[in-house]
Parts: C-alpha cells; structure tokens; sequence
C-alpha cells in the first residue's frame, strides 16, 4: 500500500478505537457547506507526497486550507495529523518552521467539527487549549488557528501577559470559546480569578516545552495540567519540543498517555535554503558592514538580532537616524506596540526589526530575506531559532553572523549544534567605507517608547517572569517528586 493510499486509510478510520470522547458527544453529521466544494481546490496527486486532501478534513477546513495556499504537507504535518485525528497522545519534535503549529490546529480544529456538545458550552471553558511560552507565538498561534478556522463557527481566544486584562475577559464574556491559545502566567491569572475552568479541555497542546523548562514555567505548567481532565479518556495531549532531552521525555510521560513519539529532525540544524556567512570584522566595524550588506544584497525584511536590550536599542535608533525603516523589539516594549510594530514589519511598514532572543524568538513572519547577528548568541540553540526567522516554507534566505574579538569564540559551539561548518570570511574594502545615508532626513521614528529606567548597563534580556510560586522550585525538582499523581490525583467536584 503506498504511503497515500495508508494516510488516507487511516485518516477515514480516525475515530474507530478512540476511547477520548464524552459520552454526551456524537459526531456530526454535517460537516459540509454547499458553497464551497474541494473540487475547487485542485492538488494533483505526486509519489512521495501527502496532500491535506487525503486527511478526510471536513470541507470547511479545507476551504481555509485552500486560502492559504497550502498543498502537500511538511514531514511533521503528514506524520502527526493522522496520530492527532486518531485521538492519541503525541510526544513531537520537529525544528522550527517545519509547520508544527498548522499541524496540531488541524487535528484540533477537525475534532471540535466532528464531534460537536450536545449541550451550549458555558462561557470562559475552552473545549481545546494550546499553552505556549512567549506572547509573540501565543499571538502567532492564535492568529493561525483563526485562519485555518475562518470557515467555521469555531471562536479562537488568545490571553497574554503585558495587555489589558479586561478586554482579554471580555472576549472571554462575549461567547463561548473553543479554542483558548495562553501563555502560562496569564492563564493562571484568569484561573485564579475565576473568569477560565479548564475542567471541559478535551485536546491540550503544550507547544515548545523545552523552552518553557529553560524559561522557568514548568512549575506554571504544572498547575495548568491539574486543572484539566485527567489524561487517557478525558483528555488528549501532545506535547511538542526542539529537542528530547530526559527532562523533557519525564515530563511527557507524567503529562502522556500511551503517546506516539514523532521524530522529524534532519541532521542538520539548520535549512539547505539558507545560506550562512560569518564575516570577521572588529567591534566598530559591524555598523558600516550592516548597513553596506542591506544595501548591496537589496535587503527587503530583515531581522538584526543582538543578544542585550540596550545594545538592540541603540542599534535601532542608530538605524532610524540614518533614515532607515527600523524597530525594536524588546521585552522592554509593552506589549501592544509589540503587535503593533510586528504588524508594521509583516506589511512592509518597517524594513528593519532589531530584536533580542526572547522577544525575537515568536516571531513567525513569512519573507524574511536576510537575519544578521550583530552579536553572536551565547547559548547556541539560540543560533538555531534566530536563522529559523528566514527561509520559511521553502523559500530562500540569508543568516549573516558578524564575529569580533568579543565573540568570535562561540562559532565552534554553534558548528557543533548545528552540523555545519560555517564560512568564515573577511569582508570586501567597499563593504567597510562610511554608508550612504538613506535620505536626507531621518526616518519617520518607529522605536516604541522605553517604559523602563533602566541604565544602559542592563544584562541581557530577561523573559517575563514565572509566578511567584513558580520561583520558589528549583530545576532539578521539575521532573521528580510528583510524578505519580501529577494527572490524577485531584478530586474534581
């Protein structure tokens, strides 16, 4: 049996052996709308490939499908959404801009079309939730569920930390929700106020774990999970990660039941469409070779990314005085000017977004063409996330390092996560001569205003902070002591 013909199979006989469905629930038994018709969306059929035709998806999804242009799946997609259909607990690592998120919106997003509540559901008990560790990918989740779901009456909530409380609740207030995206802070505020119950979640997805672990959220994680059903028959999890270390694998299995493990890592890193080119250059130099290389290369989207927040600013406004089209993002900018500037940036409003890891590390921005570290990250996994912002979905890309006497030693580390021998190089003569000013008056300024006062002397960036309760539990007691009644052991009244 080819690989279509059993994608396909397993895809019509998804629910068979699911045990994870509410008794007051019943498939539907319309799932399609006249007015649209998969005969419109025309995906031939190629070997070797899976189409998102072959997933028996109700019509509605694949209409949203179809706006997007999306055709034949990436290696994660045609993996984990039969499993996800099935019903069955994931344990999943792909690397970033693989389509992981589209794939668990699918499986999602089907499940809550096909097996619709008997009963209204009461305002503020979302029936799927999807915890993520960073604003800009909960934001970024969100936005692509509601695209993949623009064709059904499926209600899409997302709750984050740094904007108004209020009006998050109100959209809680105006009607049910179905799909509830959150970071992990956020979402316990709005539990402990009462204003979410999880006790109705039927899929959860805890996306980028390995990051919540290094951020500190795991403990917030924790009681997040206690506050749904229990795992097995009441709920389905999939938990997705960079990487599989033993932390991250005893957390999937407290949080797991009987999960599939998927595996789609390369044995690269980093993607055959991306080039990469460390130039060797001194401190003072890095400025003139950015804004020549833009210019030379005819820069469209770019990302800088620095690894301390007062650095990234000074870059930016550096940046807008030159009368160039640039922005921060920093997790000094509150965060709506965030959305606001990463809106910008998306439209082609802003040429130049200068950003640090934490706040950098969400954006999921199609046509980027070019990510320059002005500094060289630290921590070499980093390294990996940043040239993820480029070559998206097949396309072509530029990661442009620059190596000085401050750094320059990091390169082995990051050769070695990644498995590519990077070319080192000096630049040209006319790459190094005093740039050419942008215009003649500086660019229409775009940095957000600073609402720290914190000395230019600040360390490198630091995430929004876990609870405090969170804080108080140190890493090595993430994965231990409360395994065993980590689902269960809670009486639910």
């Amino acid at each position: 049996m080819s690989k279509e013909k059993k994608v396909a199979e397993e895809s019509k006989n998804k629910k068979n052996d699911s045990v994870r469905r509410n008794s007051k629930r019943k498939r539907s038994d319309n799932r399609n709308r006249p007015q649209w018709s998969p005969a419109q969306f025309d995906v031939p059929a190629v070997e070797g490939k899976v189409r998102f035709h072959d997933f028996n998806l109700p019509d509605d999804v694949l209409h949203g499908i179809a706006d997007l242009n999306f055709e034949y799946c990436t290696g994660i997609q045609a993996e984990t959404i039969p499993v996800a259909l099935a019903g069955k607990d994931i344990i999943g690592k792909a690397q970033t801009g693989t389509g992981k998120t589209a794939a668990f919106l699918l499986g999602i997003i089907t499940d809550l079309i096909d097996y619709p509540l008997d009963e209204k559901p009461r305002l503020g008990e979302p029936r799927a939730l999807v915890v993520a560790p960073t604003r800009e990918l909960a934001l970024q989740i969100a936005e692509d569920a509601k695209g993949l779901a623009k064709y059904t009456d499926l209600y899409v909530v997302s709750l984050v930390g740094g904007m108004d409380y209020d009006k998050q609740r109100q959209k809680l207030k105006k009607k049910p929700v179905d799909i509830l995206v959150a970071t992990p802070g956020r979402l316990i505020d709005f539990i402990n106020r009462k204003d979410v119950n999880l006790w109705n979640v039927e899929v959860l997805v805890l996306d980028e774990a390995d990051r919540m672990l290094s951020m500190g959220f795991i403990p917030d994680v924790r009681t997040i999970v206690r506050n749904t059903p229990r795992k097995g028959a009441d709920r389905q999890t999939l938990l997705y990660s960079a990487t599989f270390t033993d932390d991250i694998l005893n957390l999937a299995e407290q949080w797991t039941l009987d999960a599939v493990k998927i595996e789609i890592a390369p044995e690269i890193k980093t993607t055959d469409n991306v080039t990469q080119t460390v130039y060797l250059v001194s401190g003072e130099e890095k400025y003139r070779l950015l804004c020549n290389y833009m210019d030379k290369d005819q820069a469209e989207k770019v990302i800088v990314f620095g690894n301390r927040r007062d650095e990234t600013r000074r870059l930016a406004e550096r940046l807008c005085k030159d009368g160039i089209r640039a922005a921060l993002m920093s997790g000094e900018i509150p965060q709506q000017k965030r959305v606001r500037t990463l809106e910008d940036f998306r439209s082609g409003k802003i040429q130049v977004l200068v950003a640090t890891d934490v706040a950098g590390r969400g954006i999921h921005i199609d046509g980027v063409t070019h990510v320059f570290n002005y500094q060289l990250p630290e921590d070499p996994d980093d390294y990996v996330h940043r040239i993820g912002r480029t070559g998206r979905a097949g396309a072509a890309g530029a990661s442009i390092c620059f190596a000085c006497e401050d750094d320059s030693f990091l390169i082995p580390e990051i050769e070695a996560e990644t498995g590519v021998k990077l070319e080192c190089v000096h630049p040209e003569a006319e790459l190094l001569i005093e740039p050419a000013k942008a215009g003649a008056a500086p660019a229409e300024p775009v940095i957000e205003a600073v609402i720290s006062a914190e000395s230019d002397g600040v360390a490198a960036e630091q995430p929004e902070q876990p609870s405090p309760e969170s804080q108080v539990e140190v890493k090595e007691h993430v994965v231990a002591a409360e395994a065993q009644n980590e689902d269960g052991d809670v009486t639910r009244g």
